[in-house]
């Protein structure tokens, strides 16, 4: 089954490019890191403050839409009449577009020599602009499509103090680090199981418009090597469309179970059977993890359920536990607020409450425990449920398109090795 990738560039170490058909799974040769293609650029319509059509002498303006400013606001401004906007926010579905302007966002006016609008330009996303046309009281529309093409580069680095840090020097985004982390999320705990010495590997997408870089695309490969461990993922669509990440064996990188049920700051305090509690000073087992932060943080069902309970007491302030198949229960204590009510079925990820101080706590923090069988396991080592694989007649053509690029994360690995 094929995975689109539309208007694919990629580059050999040697820089010489390639093309990639769009249609079909096929080897894909990475660009050399920091490697930049040259490709001519398409420019779009310019203007000036003034210009002549034809013998009509033109007026060109560009509005910046503030915050709080209101297209009837804008109109107003320039001389144009409320019964033109509501006639061209009517007119069609493409002019309908319009309406969704935001703070940021530009407007170019063409208007005549007597301030009647002729032209209206919108960018209504990052491939699409809207011209809207007004030709003696009659209204057209275009809405031009940009190509995008997305070009293929690779990343690698070497933890020294923090993933952040080692992602900055690869030249990643903290976004593209975010998305490096959840990928592996299932499998690694990115605060307390990073030690320096840890590596990783990328391939990933950036993607243009005419030449000009419109941001990140989805990381389509990677490799992350923990304490020893490696793991590996590969950004695959399945016949119906749908993308997610697999492993080498095809197994989903997404497991029943998140490791942390939420984004913390820091964990505070470990799975300890012989804790001293900090309010009573007395030995009190710790059957879970404290996750510390800030009040307000959204917590998140570790995996699908129904809540067995969602209450308040003394010791565990505002709390929900949530039965999962397989004999597991995860509890989670100390809520601002609760979001789920007893009886209602969760998904893995559903908001069930906010990170608070509620019960016997000495800061916001979200108590965390992960039971099996009636017994407490420590949630950052128990080993979670397994994923299924891609079904048998898939499998074929993951491994024809994964090899290669999982050989190339191979070869980043080996080069940083090398560069060491």
């Amino acid at each position: 089954m094929a995975v689109a990738l539309i208007a694919l560039f990629v580059v050999y170490a040697i820089s010489d490019m390639i093309s990639v058909d769009a249609d079909a799974h096929t080897q894909p040769v990475i660009i050399e890191q920091n490697k930049q293609i040259d490709i001519p650029s398409v420019p779009l319509m310019s203007f000036s403050e003034e210009g002549l059509v034809g013998s009509e002498q033109m007026i060109h303006q560009t509005v910046t839409v503030e915050k709080g400013q209101t297209l009837s606001g804008i109109f107003t401004d320039l001389g144009l009449s409320q019964a033109l906007l509501l006639k061209i926010a009517h007119f069609n579905d493409d002019s309908k577009k319009l309406v969704k302007v935001m703070p940021g966002n530009d407007l170019h006016f063409t208007l005549s020599a007597d301030g009647e609008l002729r032209q209206l330009r919108y960018q209504s996303s990052k491939f699409e602009e809207l011209i809207i046309h007004n030709d003696m009281n009659q209204l057209s529309t275009e809405l031009i499509t940009h190509d995008q093409e997305i070009r293929l580069v690779s990343a690698q680095g070497t933890i020294n103090n923090s993933l952040f840090g080692a992602g900055k020097a690869a030249g990643l985004t903290d976004s593209m680090v975010m998305q490096l982390a959840n990928i592996f999320s299932w499998d690694i705990d990115f605060v307390l199981e990073i030690r320096a010495g840890d590596s990783f590997s990328l391939i990933y997408e950036q993607i243009y418009k005419a030449g000009d870089y419109m941001g990140e695309g989805k990381i389509l490969a990677a490799s992350f090597t923990n304490q020893g461990t490696t793991y590996e993922a590969v950004y695959y669509e399945t016949e119906n469309g749908e993308g997610s990440y697999y492993a080498a064996d095809g197994r989903a990188m997404k497991k029943a179970f998140l490791r942390a049920p939420l984004n913390f700051s820091y964990i505070s305090s470990n799975f300890n059977p012989k804790r001293i509690h900090p309010i009573t000073n007395r030995v009190k087992a710790h059957r879970g993890i404290d996750y510390r932060a800030p009040t307000g943080t959204p917590v998140y069902a570790a995996g699908a359920g129904r809540v067995t309970q969602a209450g308040y007491n003394k010791y565990n302030g505002n709390y929900v536990f949530i039965q999962h198949p397989n004999g597991i229960v995860t509890k989670y204590l100390h809520f601002s607020k609760k979001a789920v009510k007893k009886g209602q079925r969760v998904k893995q990820g559903q908001t069930i409450g906010y990170v608070g101080s509620t019960g016997l706590s000495t800061a916001p923090h979200l108590h965390y425990e992960f039971i099996y069988n009636g017994v407490h396991r420590n949630p950052r080592t128990v080993q979670l449920p397994k994923s299924k694989p891609l079904p048998d007649q898939v499998m074929p053509d993951f491994l024809t398109y994964s090899k290669p690029l999982l050989s190339q994360l191979s070869d980043l690995k080996t080069l940083l090795v090398a560069q060491q």
